[in-house]
C-alpha cells in the first residue's frame, strides 16, 4: 500500500498548519508514521489521497452513524443549502430538531444547541452552577470532555490532592474548583462529597470513549445518583459521544443514570458541526433569555447543520439498527478475542451498542489506571497491520472504534481477514523477543 502523497501532504501542511493537523489525535504521534489524509467517502468506506480504501471504523470519531454520505440525508442538506448558509436569526429547523431530542431523552425538556461538544460541556458547567449557586465539579480521570480549561486537569500525585492543570495555558485558577475521582469508585466520589460541601454537580460519561470503551458498574450508578441526590449535587451526563449510539436517546437509560443536564453532539448534527445541552424546564429556564445564566453563539442552530441532524436522526429512527449493532459488535469482540488467542496475544475487548475497542492487557479494564496497562507497542503493530489490510481505525490505543448502518457482511469478512493478520504480526514481533 503506498502512502507518498500523504507524506507529501503532511510535509506541506506543516508550514501552516500546527502540526499539519486542527486536532491532535490526526498528527498519529502516539502510533507513529505519517497521517493518513483523507479526500472522499461514501458508504462504509473511505479513500485516502493515494487512492488507498478502507473499511471506516473511525467515523469522524462517531457522527457518521449511518455511513458516509446516504442519499436521503444528503438531498435535505442540498435542499437547505439552496435556502442559505446562515442567517443569524432562528429557523424552523431548529424547533424540529428540539423536539427530536427531547422528545428521545426522558429528563429533557428543553435544550439549547451550540457548535461542538466543549461548547457543549462549558456551557453545561456554568448552568449547573447558576442552578446550585456552588461551585465544585467533580470529573473522573480519563474521561474527556473537551478542551474547556477547567476540565483539562490531572490528579497531580494522587486524586486526594489538589488538582493541577493538564494543559499549558490552563492557569491554577481555572481548575481550582475540579475534583478528580476515579470511574467505577464510588468511594472516591464520598471522599470529596465529605470533605466539600459546595460541589455543583458530577459530570461524566455514561459509557467512557476517550480511554476506551468502559462501562460503568450498575452499583457505581445507583450510589452515585443516590448520593448526589441527597446532597443536591446535579448529575451531567456527557453524551456527545454516546448520544443515539446505543439506542434512540442516551445510554443513560441502559445503565439506569438519571441525569440533571444531557450534552450531545456528534450523530444529532450527522456530520455537521452541533451540539446541545438539555434538561428539564427548572433548570434550563435559568439561560438568557429567560433567565440570567448568559451563553450565546453566532453560527449556533445553523440550519444547514439542523437539516443534516433531523435527517440523521429520522433516518436512524426508521431503521432502528441498536440490536443490529449489538449484533456485529459482539461479531467483531469474538473475532478478536480468537485472533489474539491463537496468536497468544494478551487481549480484553470492551464494547457497548456500536462501540467497541480492544485494550492489549490481560487486565479487566474498568477505569483509567486499568486502561494504562494496555501495551501500546503492540496496539502501533496492530494499527498498522489494520491499515495495510484496508480498515481505517482511530490511531490511539484509547479511542473507541465505531460501527454505521453501511457495514456490509463482506466488509465484515475484510474485517476478521485484516484482524488475524495484525494478530499474526503482533506475534512475529512482539512475543518473538
Amino acid at each position: 500500500m503506498n502512502f507518498d502523497r500523504s507524506k507529501r501532504l503532511f510535509e506541506e501542511g506543516q508550514k501552516n498548519l500546527v502540526g499539519a493537523v486542527n486536532s491532535p489525535v490526526r498528527a498519529y504521534k502516539s502510533v507513529g508514521g505519517t497521517p493518513l489524509f483523507i479526500k472522499k467517502a461514501k458508504g462504509s468506506k473511505i479513500i485516502d489521497v493515494d487512492n488507498n480504501q478502507y473499511i471506516d471504523l473511525v467515523l469522524s470519531y462517531g457522527p457518521m452513524i449511518l455511513g458516509h454520505r446516504p442519499k436521503k440525508i444528503e438531498k435535505s442538506i442540498v435542499k437547505a443549502l439552496k435556502n442559505g448558509y446562515t442567517f443569524g436569526a432562528t429557523s424552523t429547523g431548529e424547533i424540529e430538531l428540539a423536539k427530536i431530542i427531547c422528545d428521545a431523552f426522558p429528563n429533557m425538556d428543553k435544550v439549547r444547541f451550540v457548535n461542538s461538544g466543549t461548547e457543549a460541556v462549558l456551557s453545561a458547567l456554568r448552568l449547573a452552577r447558576a442552578f446550585t449557586n456552588k461551585n465544585k465539579i467533580i470529573k473522573f480521570s480519563g474521561c474527556y470532555h473537551g478542551h474547556t480549561d477547567a476540565l483539562l486537569v490531572a490528579a497531580g500525585s494522587g486524586l486526594a490532592t489538589l488538582s493541577l492543570p493538564g494543559s499549558s495555558g490552563v492557569p491554577k485558577e481555572a481548575v481550582q474548583n475540579t475534583l478528580i475521582a476515579e470511574y467505577n469508585n464510588i468511594e472516591k466520589v464520598k471522599n470529596h462529597i465529605n470533605k466539600h460541601d459546595d460541589i455543583a454537580a458530577v459530570i461524566l460519561e455514561p459509557i467512557t470513549g476517550n480511554m476506551g470503551v468502559i462501562v460503568p458498574s450498575p452499583e457505581f450508578i445507583s450510589e452515585l445518583r443516590r448520593i448526589t441526590k441527597e446532597k443536591g449535587i446535579l448529575i451531567i451526563a456527557d453524551e456527545v459521544m454516546t448520544g443515539f449510539r446505543s439506542k434512540f436517546g442516551g445510554a443513560q437509560e441502559l445503565i439506569d443514570l438519571e441525569a440533571d443536564i444531557t450534552c450531545l453532539g456528534k450523530v444529532i448534527g450527522g456530520g455537521f458541526p452541533v451540539g446541545a445541552y438539555g434538561a428539564r424546564n427548572e433548570i434550563m429556564e435559568m439561560v438568557a433569555p429567560l433567565g440570567d445564566m448568559y451563553q450565546a453563539g453566532t453560527l449556533s442552530g445553523n440550519p444547514i447543520a439542523m437539516a443534516s441532524g433531523i435527517a440523521t436522526l429520522k433516518e436512524l429512527k426508521k431503521q432502528n439498527p441498536f440490536d443490529t449493532f449489538n449484533k456485529v459488535a459482539r461479531k467483531i469482540e469474538t473475532i478478536l478475542k480468537e485472533a489474539a488467542k491463537v496468536n497468544n496475544v494478551a487481549l480484553q475487548v470492551n464494547r457497548f451498542g456500536s462501540m467497541i475497542n480492544p485494550f492489549f492487557t490481560k487486565n479487566v479494564v474498568v477505569d483509567f489506571k486499568t486502561a494504562q496497562t494496555s501495551d501500546t507497542e503492540k496496539f502501533k503493530t496492530f494499527f498498522w497491520s489494520m491499515v495495510r489490510n484496508g480498515v481505517f481505525l482511530p490511531p490511539s490505543q484509547f479511542e473507541a472504534w465505531f460501527l454505521s448502518t453501511a457495514l456490509s457482511n463482506k466488509d465484515l469478512k475484510i474485517i476478521e481477514k485484516a484482524i488475524y493478520a495484525a494478530m499474526q504480526a503482533i506475534n512475529q514481533r512482539h512475543n518473538s523477543k
